[in-house]
């Protein structure tokens, strides 16, 4: 299957309870009264963005199980009457404990959900407060529980490493109690501390020893568990990675619906309006809810995709255009030990897995900008 030829479907659903202290997401705690404006204006901008025929499908947010059960039935309504033509390989749902309900998870299912994405975090109770987050590590287990008595999907549990008071132990034990639960996918995201969130604002810095400590360890935990580690943040067991999301680091074409979200679509890459009224203002006006265009091409392109492609463990083929336009810097990194050929390919040597934003920086400076609006 060649991903580059499928087109992935992104929808945000911006709304949460609180947010957490790490989150630079668009994301509205207390706005639940605009729900209903909201999926209008989605149904809006789907009418307007309605030429592909996506094969994935990706709800994400925000908290999409923030929804109640009858508006999540009407999401899936307006997706379904926007893109009629689709048969999603793939359909995955964000959800969090504290906010998901058999109720929900029953429609989830009958709406054809395939993949279940929780939010667990870590399941030390004490570092959940810490975090901002509502649910504890007992609401995860029974949440997860509940959504194993419906059959016909699988479910992905994220978890982070490197949060205030983790220590190397207690995240591994964390880790070990999901790995009890067996879920097909994990995705692993080291703490970042970006500006406009709280803990930026509280002067929080992660410990980068202990922090290559936690991953490291974590990576030969699921190796051993069975679970076949395919892209720096996600393992999965044989069968289970993450169709929509190979999509973005395949350099894929994707249409993303919402506040703050992100299109790719012949060569141009978009980001929509990240402020709540006046992204529902213009779709309901008619007028595509565009902040920012750009189009990408030449060494730009190129350094994208060489990015990209060594996000995946088993690297990428780049081709003579890259190996052309990267020939010193694809030097130096294979110099410092931080990719490596194999065959026709390159990719992230172990260290360079840990050093992964330095060889990043090589091909887009700064790497992180080409991702804005991108589930990870």
């Amino acid at each position: 299957m060649d991903l580059r030829r499928l087109v992935g479907l992104y929808v945000h659903i911006p709304f949460c309870s609180v947010k957490c202290f790490y989150c630079d997401f668009t994301a509205f705690a207390g706005q639940g009264r605009s729900v209903a404006r909201y999926l209008g204006a989605l149904a809006a901008e789907a009418r307007l963005k309605s030429g592909r025929v996506p094969d994935t499908l990706y709800v994400g947010g925000g908290t999409p199980s923030e929804l109640s059960a009858p508006q999540i039935g009407e999401l899936f309504d307006l997706i379904a009457r926007a893109y009629p033509q689709s048969r999603f390989q793939e359909s995955t749902f964000e959800a969090n404990p504290e906010s998901t309900t058999a109720e929900k998870l029953s429609v989830l299912r009958s709406c054809g959900v395939t993949r279940l994405s929780l939010g667990a975090q870590t399941l030390d109770d004490a570092l959940l407060k810490g975090i901002g987050r509502r649910h504890t590590a007992a609401d995860l287990v029974d949440v997860y529980r509940q959504a194993r008595t419906f059959e016909g999907w699988s479910i992905s549990i994220d978890l982070m490493y490197g949060l205030p008071g983790q220590t190397v132990l207690s995240f591994l034990k964390s880790l070990d109690d999901v790995l009890a639960l067996e879920p097909e996918h994990l995705s692993l995201y080291g703490l970042q501390v970006e500006d406009r969130t709280l803990f930026s604002k509280r002067g929080v810095e992660p410990e980068d020893d202990a922090c290559r400590a936690m991953y490291e360890d974590a990576i030969d935990r699921l190796n051993a568990a069975g679970y076949r580690h395919y892209e720096i943040s996600n393992f999965a067991k044989p069968g289970f990675e993450s169709k929509h999301n190979r999509i973005y680091w395949h350099d894929g074409e994707y249409v993303g619906l919402g506040c703050g979200a992100a299109s790719f679509l012949d060569g141009v890459r978009s980001t929509s309006i990240d402020r709540l009224i006046p992204y529902c203002e213009a779709v309901e006006a008619g007028r595509l809810p565009t902040a920012q265009e750009e189009w990408l091409s030449g060494r730009d392109k190129l350094g994208e995709t060489a990015m990209l492609g060594l996000r995946l463990v088993d690297g990428f083929e780049p081709g003579a255009d890259i190996e052309r336009e990267f020939f010193v810097e694809i030097g130096r990194l294979v110099e410092r030990k931080l990719i490596r050929r194999e065959g026709r390919r390159l990719k992230l040597t172990r260290e360079g897995v840990f050093l992964a934003n330095q060889a990043f920086m090589e091909f887009v400076p700064p790497f992180e900008d080409s991702l804005k609006g991108v589930p990870a």
